[in-house]
């Protein structure tokens, strides 16, 4: 009896330590929780552009900027163009919270007309991707 009186206490007490330690040693870093709900956000300046009317044979260009107002890294993992004639820049390093990125998009005005083109942003946000608009005349 005094055996199992004494396990019991010794139990007690081991507990109570873990308790008290665990308590007591809290860390500032993130827990679970906040970790699984870190995540970027990309605010964009604008979504699309007009060049109006540009010369033929003349690439023109625009950059489209961004801020990340997430908790978490941002990263651009990719920016495809709808065609050949448009390509694309970007930041490639990850965009920190409260940091800003860019995309830049060429159009190659080679052939006369109206145009629009687009390039897919995929990136790890929520949304997963963005879709930029480039439109103009090339005379």
């Amino acid at each position: 009896m005094k055996k199992a009186l004494f396990v019991f206490v010794f139990l007690v007490a081991a507990v109570g330590a873990i308790s008290a330690q665990t308590m007591f040693n809290q860390s500032p870093t993130l827990t679970s929780l906040e970790v699984k709900d870190a995540v970027a956000i990309a605010t964009w300046e604008e979504g699309s552009h007009d060049f109006g009317v540009i010369p033929q044979g003349t690439p023109v260009s625009h950059t489209f900027h961004f801020t990340n107002t997430g908790n978490k890294a941002l990263k651009i993992e990719a920016v495809k163009p709808s065609c050949g004639c448009t390509v694309a820049n970007y930041s490639r390093e990850e965009i920190q919270p409260g940091e800003t990125g860019y995309v830049e998009v060429t159009y190659n005005a080679h052939s006369t007309g109206i145009f629009t083109k687009t390039a897919s942003v995929t990136y790890n946000t929520e949304e997963g991707a963005k879709i930029l608009k480039i439109k103009g005349e090339v005379e």
